[in-house]
C-alpha cells in the first residue's frame, strides 16, 4: 500500500539569474496552498547556502547558475545528507546531461519549455519519494538497452567530471573559473580538459563549441 503524504505546506527555495524566471515560478508557487517559497537567489553560493541553512523541502535549480555549478551543489546537499528534494530546470535536453543529473542526486529534470503543471506535477511526484522528468525528454528512451548499447558515441566515454568540464567550456566558461564552480583546482580542470579533448579527439576549445553546437548540447534561453 502506498503510503499517503500527511498534507501541509511545503517550503521550496528558487535559484535562478533570471529575475523574471524567479518571480515567475515564485507566484506560480504563491498561487498553490501547498507551497511556500521561503527563499531565492539568483547564485550558486547563494543557493547552497540557502539550503544547508533553511533545509527546504523542494530547492529549484537551474541548471547553470554562476559561481558554483548546480551538480556540485547537489553533491555537497548528499554528502551532507540535506533530504531537500532538488528539482532542476534546464534548456538542455540530451541524453547525456540528463542521465548525468539523475546519477548525481537529482530528483526532477525539467525543461525551461515545459509548460507550469509539470512544475507542479515534479514537486508531487519528488515530495512521495519518486523521480520525475519532462514527458518530452521520453525516460524510457534515454535508459533503454539501445542506447546504452552505443558505444560510438564519444561523449559517452566521458566521466561524470569530464562532461562537467565540457559543458562550461562549450559556454565560454574560462578554466580558472570552471575550477572555481566545480570547486576544483586549476591544475585537475586542466587534467580533466586535456583528457576530455582526446577522448573526443578534438584538440580546441572552438572544436568544443562547434561539436557542441552540432550536438545541440550548449544552452540558449
Amino acid at each position: 500500500m502506498v503510503p499517503v503524504r500527511e498534507p501541509r505546506t511545503y517550503s521550496v527555495m528558487l535559484a535562478d539569474d533570471l529575475t523574471l524566471v524567479r518571480e515567475g515560478l515564485a507566484a506560480l508557487c504563491a498561487a498553490q496552498p501547498a507551497y511556500r517559497v521561503v527563499g531565492q537567489c539568483s547564485e550558486g553560493t547563494a543557493a547552497l547556502r540557502m539550503i544547508e541553512n533553511a533545509r527546504p523541502d523542494i530547492a529549484v535549480l537551474d541548471l547553470n547558475l554562476a559561481d558554483l555549478f548546480t551538480l556540485e551543489i547537489v553533491r555537497r546537499t548528499r554528502e551532507a545528507n540535506i533530504p531537500t528534494k532538488i528539482v532542476v530546470l534546464s534548456t538542455r535536453r540530451d541524453r547525456k546531461t540528463v542521465v548525468e543529473a539523475l546519477r548525481c542526486g537529482v530528483n526532477a529534470f525539467l525543461l525551461k519549455s515545459a509548460p507550469a503543471t509539470q512544475l507542479l506535477e515534479a514537486f508531487e511526484q519528488v515530495l512521495d519519494g519518486g523521480i520525475y522528468v519532462s514527458p518530452q525528454l521520453e525516460l524510457n528512451k534515454i535508459f533503454s538497452a539501445s542506447h546504452k548499447a552505443e558505444p560510438d558515441d564519444p561523449l559517452e566515454t566521458l566521466s561524470a567530471r569530464e562532461y562537467q568540464v565540457f559543458t562550461l567550456l562549450v559556454e565560454g566558461i574560462r578554466a580558472k573559473e570552471i575550477a572555481a564552480r566545480l570547486d576544483l583546482s586549476p591544475k585537475t580542470v586542466d587534467t580533466y580538459r586535456a583528457s576530455l579533448m582526446r577522448k573526443l579527439d578534438i584538440h580546441d576549445v572552438a572544436g568544443l563549441v562547434k561539436f557542441a553546437i552540432q550536438r545541440d548540447l550548449t544552452s540558449s534561453r
